[in-house]
Order: structure tokens, then C-alpha cells, then sequence
């Protein structure tokens, strides 16, 4: 167990680097095992692996059934395809172990203050007329991030929504890229690297404030907890109320949302592009993430504009399009099942925001 921890860690560590997309290939290169391993090695140097892959002889052969699910899944016409990314050569398990292993547990944390005992956009009625929005079109999206081999999605997702709330709101004259690192070394509730859910980020945010990236720059692993005089601070967070797709809407078209999903399917590990549709993807959260967009139209794409914290190599850019127009109302993957935003110090929230059921501390 060791040695399977050690080298995905070497994967990981090795990749963190690198920024770069998937690599493409064709059926001439699935013809032979000389031209999978040719194959292979292009996938390793563009991935930057060349002296930190250990065991080259088990990646090779899990790498050979990634590619050949790749292939014939692409052969099929969905409206996403997958491609050899980053975790091109590691198995459904690893990845699972590594990035989507823990249930994420639904509102976590004790509420300090419950108002009514409601949501936010409780009672909202369909009127969005804008079809399509995203907010990295308003600039008020950092670049992606990769949490490199550390579980803290949670947090990386919190820090990217309080990033966009203090630039939309104008807290910030400009749009500042935030410490998670200093929530993995010196969070009370985020436990490090052991799975954090938002929730418990926003609140040891909430206790302490951020400060800058560049001031506490991330490790991919807990260290020493280091004092910094915090330059970003949130008063509390408010609920979506869940399953509901207008009112998640609303809460999207206002500002970045926080959301838990199932991340776990080997559709996710290697998904490359388009819009996801994977009904197998299941309700039993796994990861966060940070919806930033949608599309909503009648007859045509309908998505959320899903930002993911694994770097560029995977997905879109390490985006995915989640599709939105699905029958249950959790969501596909649960997206709708536990959505949270925080919000500024001294502000009031958003003028649609007229149920909530809220926690801060005074």
C-alpha cells in the first residue's frame, strides 16, 4: 500500500509543473504494441514524466486499456468526448483513492444562525432572460488551479468562490488570487488534506480571513502553519435552496457558486471535452467545485460551466460543461444537492435574496 501511495504521489508531484492539454491519437497507434508503447512514451514526455514514472511496465498496461476505452467511447457519438490526460495511466481505483474518494457530507457543519429556517431563492419565479452567462467573460475568474496530490477540493472551491465574490461585489479593486495553502497548514475545521468539505473551508475563512497566493504560495501538502495578516475576509454563507434548477440559476447569475458532485466515474478521470451527460454519475458527492456559468436554452445546449482544480491538462481547460436539463432534481452528478456561496463583510446580499438559511460568526 505503500508503494501504490508512493508512486501515484510521484504522478502527481510530477504533473503539478506542467500545464498542458491532452494529447491526441489515432487508430494507427492502437495497432501494434510497438506503436502503443511509442504511444505511451509521447504520453509520458508530454506529461513530463520521463524520470519520475516508476513501474513504466504497470502504467504501460493500465495506460493500454485507458487508450482503448478512450477510443471506442469516442467512436460512439456522445456529446463529450474523453481524452489521455493527465491520469491517462492510472487505474479508476487510484484515481478514486487519490481525487474522488470521500463522501463528502452534505452541510457538515453546525449553523450558528438560521433565519427562518429557509434557503436562499426559495421563492423565485423563471425570469432570466440572458440564455448563456459566464463570469470568466466579466473577469472575474482566476486561471485554474491544480490541487496537485492534496484532497482538498473544498477548499480550492471555497477560496475560488470568496476570489470572485470580493471582485463582483467590490470589495477588491481587483481580482485577488487567494491562499488555499494557508487554509491546509492553519484551517481549524479543514483538516489539512483529508478531505475538507466547502463548508468547513468558508467557516475557518469566515474565523481567520486569506491572504494573498503569492504571500503563502501552495505546497500540495500540510505544513507549518505560517501568521499573515489576512487581506480578504467574508462575514458567512448563505444556501441555495438544493434541487431546485431556477433557483441555482439566479444564485449562478449573481456570483460563483460552491457545489459538491460525484467526480468518481472513469467518464470524469478522462473527460476531455464537451457536455457531460453521464447518467451513471452518481448523487453521493465526492469532490467541489465552483459553477461559474450556464447555458439555458430552449432546444438547444443547456450546462453549467463547472470550474474543476486538477490544472489545465484535464478537461477544458480544467473546465467541465455539466449538463443542466436533466430529469432528477438533484442534478447530474448531484451538483444541485448542496450549493453555497459566501458572502462580504458589512454587505448586503443580493437583492433576490429573499429566504436564506445562513450560518456566520458574530
Amino acid at each position: 500500500m505503500a508503494n501504490y501511495v508512493f508512486v501515484i504521489a510521484i504522478i502527481i508531484v510530477a504533473l503539478s509543473a506542467i500545464q498542458s492539454t491532452s494529447i491526441t491519437f489515432t487508430e494507427r497507434d492502437l495497432e501494434t504494441e510497438e506503436s502503443l508503447k511509442n504511444l505511451f512514451e509521447k504520453w509520458v514526455a508530454h506529461h513530463g514524466l520521463e524520470k519520475d514514472l516508476d513501474n513504466k511496465a504497470e502504467r504501460f498496461n493500465i495506460f493500454k486499456d485507458n487508450v482503448k476505452y478512450i477510443h471506442e467511447f469516442n467512436k460512439q457519438g456522445h456529446s463529450y468526448h474523453l481524452g489521455l490526460n493527465q491520469f491517462g495511466a492510472m487505474t479508476n481505483e487510484e484515481f478514486r483513492n487519490m481525487y474522488a474518494g470521500g463522501k463528502i457530507d452534505r452541510q457538515r457543519i453546525t449553523r450558528s444562525r438560521a433565519i427562518g429556517g429557509r434557503y436562499m431563492y426559495e421563492k423565485v419565479e423563471d425570469d432570466i432572460s440572458i440564455t448563456c452567462f459566464d463570469w470568466r467573460q466579466k473577469g472575474a475568474v482566476n486561471p485554474i488551479k491544480d490541487q496537485d496530490q492534496c484532497d482538498c477540493g473544498g477548499t480550492f472551491s471555497a477560496v475560488a468562490s470568496v476570489e470572485s465574490m470580493l471582485f463582483i461585489r467590490n470589495v477588491t479593486e481587483k481580482l485577488l488570487s487567494l491562499s488555499e495553502q494557508e487554509l491546509v497548514d492553519c484551517g481549524f475545521f479543514t483538516h489539512g488534506c483529508s478531505g475538507a468539505s466547502v463548508n468547513d473551508s468558508f467557516v475557518d475563512i469566515i474565523l481567520k480571513g486569506l491572504t494573498t497566493e503569492s504571500d503563502y504560495p501552495y505546497t500540495g501538502k500540510q505544513g507549518t502553519c505560517k501568521s499573515f495578516i489576512p487581506v480578504a475576509n467574508i462575514s458567512g454563507v448563505e444556501f441555495v435552496t438544493p434541487n431546485n434548477r431556477t433557483a441555482f440559476t439566479i444564485a449562478v447569475h449573481n456570483q460563483p457558486i460552491s457545489v459538491a458532485i460525484d467526480a468518481s466515474s472513469l467518464s470524469f478521470q478522462l473527460y476531455n471535452g464537451g457536455i457531460f451527460d453521464d447518467e451513471s454519475c452518481g448523487f453521493n458527492t465526492t469532490h467541489a467545485v465552483t459553477v461559474v456559468g450556464y447555458c439555458n436554452s430552449i432546444g438547444g445546449d443547456n450546462y453549467w460551466i463547472v470550474r474543476n482544480s486538477w490544472g489545465t491538462s484535464w478537461g477544458e481547460g480544467g473546465y467541465i460543461r455539466i449538463k443542466s436539463d436533466v430529469r432528477y432534481a438533484s442534478g447530474l452528478c448531484g451538483i444541485l444537492t448542496d450549493p453555497s456561496y459566501p458572502i462580504p463583510t458589512n454587505i448586503p446580499s443580493p437583492p433576490t435574496s429573499t429566504y436564506h438559511d445562513s450560518f456566520s460568526v458574530e
